[in-house]
């Protein structure tokens, strides 16, 4: 096992074997705030009713992965292209993260109703903005004599942007899209906060009025383990589709 693994493994099992003793030290009850062990119990002895709901967040969020790629790529591609579209839409992009997701999500629930096409909605637009930003930051950030050579040799915009700056951007574009993974699951579930018939954050609030703490934490353990999935799975991507970096850092 690696250093930085070993030490992030030690600090979670330090972290959480203070919070198991101060719980039993300080017995405080289970529906104010369960000990460690007993929300690992919880979300494994109550998986049969947690899969369901975890199965619908999961959908929303690869969903609202898909639809924040379809409008991010081709729009950080237009704004490298035409510089003048990036000066007119990028108002409206900081716009859209300004505004509070929790403002947006009743509204999305009244225009979409209470399946999924709102929470879809939700996630893409948490995960577009850090997508679209960090690859027109790649795009912009190739090399000046690169670019004169393709120009020299013929080549076209397009042309140029296959061979060049698309790879050039990857990084940036796998480092927007962590991010991006990251936090949908913030807006898949205020989506289902507001509104909605199964998911993780339906599911949180039901236990929540029942005072059902340990089934809560029990959710957000899964929500966590699923952000942690689609980071490393992300992190996977990278690493197979830059291998020249891999094969880079080797002859290095």
């Amino acid at each position: 096992m690696a250093r930085s693994n070993f030490l992030a493994l030690a600090i979670l099992i330090l972290l959480l074997g203070l919070w198991e003793v101060a719980c039993w030290i300080f017995t405080i009850p289970v529906f104010i705030l369960p000990p460690p062990s007993i929300i690992m119990s919880t979300a494994v002895l109550r998986a049969p009713l947690i899969l369901p709901h975890a199965m619908t967040t999961g959908l929303e969020i690869i969903c609202g992965i898909v639809l924040a790629l379809a409008v991010a790529i081709p729009l950080a591609m237009g704004m490298f292209a035409f510089p003048w579209l990036e000066k007119a839409l990028s108002p409206f992009l900081v716009t859209s993260q300004a505004i509070p997701v929790f403002a947006l999500a009743p509204l999305l629930v009244v225009w979409l109703g209470y399946g999924v096409a709102g929470k879809i909605l939700m996630a893409a637009i948490i995960i577009f903005f850090p997508i679209t930003v960090s690859l027109l930051e790649g795009f912009k950030g190739c090399d000046r004599e690169f670019r004169v050579l393709f120009r020299l040799m013929g080549a076209g915009f397009w042309q140029t942007m296959r061979l060049l700056y698309w790879p050039w951007a990857l990084p940036h574009f796998f480092a927007g899209l962590r991010v991006g993974v990251t936090v949908a699951t913030i807006g898949a579930v205020i989506g289902e906060w507001v509104g909605a018939q199964s998911g993780l954050g339906f599911l949180m609030i039901q236990a929540n009025a029942r005072l059902k703490v340990d089934l809560v934490f029990a959710v957000i353990l899964w929500l966590s383990l699923m952000g942690l999935l689609l980071w490393y799975g992300v992190g996977w991507l990278e690493k197979k589709s830059i291998f020249w970096r891999n094969n880079q850092q080797i002859l290095e």
